[in-house]
């Protein structure tokens, strides 16, 4: 049983973290995606890559078995062991500098019990304000869903196919090396990502599963390609279906007006991650 009211309590507990943002990580992403330009000091962080810092760095004996810290200090303690990053939404209202002093505000907006045909889920609505220079820059909501342990393998969901034709895509190739690396980068310790024989024997997964901010953070490189020197001031995305790292991924987008559509696919041609970027103006 589910205390909802006892989780409840957890709404409008808040946290500070600060960080100085070192170029370091940047320096690690941007050469994981293969991407050209080298960062420097004093260069505007891409958006999404706040993902690299403010992280937490749990104790060995605050780390759970699957690799996940464990809950009940700022995060709620959902007796629901499978966690997962839903979907999330971002509002730049300028970039973030590499190498200046930042702080984020974390809150706990809201604690939902659901029911699903999987049974119980736990909604978790977390807020994050990024601050430099005295000004909020970075805006996010961030939406985890808790969900039960499988005992045995599941059919995955129903795959959907894209409605529209994509205008513009490039390929990412989720290989256990960019997906170890993804994980060092962000200090996420769970092991679906990067220990196949847990993914696979322990949690029923048909292989690694890529991270959701890897794909998020992905077609958002993409939307920036086509978004013009405005960049982009709004970025969401919704997880639809687990991504596997068993072959390329294709990441799709087209433009409407100023809003682009992002979707990944996977080997088999199904939505992995669908996002909708808007251009600044």
């Amino acid at each position: 049983m589910i205390d909802i009211k006892h989780l409840e309590g957890w709404v409008g507990r808040e946290r500070v973290m600060e960080d100085q943002l070192p170029v370091f990580p940047a320096r690690a992403l941007a050469a994981a995606l293969s991407r050209d330009t080298l960062l420097e000091m004093g260069d505007p962080l891409p958006p999404s890559w706040h993902w690299l810092y403010f992280l937490d760095t749990p104790s060995t004996l605050g780390t759970g078995v699957d690799g996940h810290p464990l809950k009940g200090d700022f995060l709620p303690p959902v007796p629901l062991p499978r966690r997962m990053w839903a979907s999330g939404q971002l509002r730049i209202d300028k970039p973030l500098i590499i190498g200046q002093s930042a702080r984020r505000q974390s809150r706990v907006m809201s604690v939902e019990l659901k029911e699903g045909q999987s049974g119980s889920l736990v909604f978790v609505t977390l807020e994050h304000l990024i601050f430099q220079e005295q000004a909020c820059r970075v805006r996010e909501l961030q939406h985890l869903v808790y969900r039960d342990a499988p005992t045995s393998a599941m059919p995955l969901p129903i795959g959907q196919r894209p409605i529209e034709e994509a205008q513009w895509e490039r390929v990412l190739q989720p290989d256990p090396v960019l997906l170890f690396r993804f994980s060092a980068l962000t200090y996420n310790g769970h092991r679906i990502h990067y220990d196949r024989d847990y993914a696979v024997q322990e949690e029923f997964y048909p292989g690694l599963v890529v991270q959701g901010p890897l794909l998020a953070t992905a077609l958002l490189e993409l939307a920036l390609e086509q978004a013009g020197p405005g960049g982009v001031e709004n970025f969401k995305f919704r997880a639809i279906r687990p991504t596997f790292a068993q072959g390329p991924i294709r990441l799709c987008g087209r433009r409407e007006g100023e809003q682009l559509q992002l979707w990944s696919l996977d080997q088999d041609g199904f939505i992995g991650m669908t996002a909708l970027a808007v251009v600044r103006g």
